[in-house]
């Protein structure tokens, strides 16, 4: 029996991963950062798999220009799903690669900071 890598080609994925930022510093206001991560496997279980690992790499601690300590660190992979489109190698312009839903449009419009034109 041959393995499932051998028997299915890989394909493109999207993860949706959200950091989050903290700090030794006495008044520090946490930051969010959501990323969309492309990722290549021959499954959905092997990609959010991969999803994982991706953003536990890309966790990090430095030292800012006040001496702070700040530390991003992985607060959630939120969804892992195949592209929309997967011929985006193909295509000159415009391919639908991730969408997603929701219901709360004022909800959206308080956190999203280019709809509320508030200052990072």
């Amino acid at each position: 029996m041959k393995p499932e890598s051998a028997d299915k080609t890989e394909s493109f994925y999207i993860a949706v991963i959200l950091y989050e930022s903290s700090s030794d510093a006495p008044d520090y206001q946490p930051l969010y950062q959501e990323c969309f991560v492309l990722l290549k496997s021959n499954s959905l279980e092997k990609a959010k798999g991969k999803a994982i690992s991706y953003a536990k790499k890309e966790e990090v601690s430095y030292e800012n220009e006040d001496g702070e300590t700040i530390i991003w660190s992985l607060k959630k992979v939120i969804d892992v799903n195949s592209v929309l489109d997967d011929g985006f190698e193909l295509a000159s312009d415009g391919v639908d690669l991730y969408a997603r839903h929701f219901r709360n449009y004022e909800a959206y419009h308080s956190f999203e900071p280019f709809l509320s034109q508030q200052e990072l």
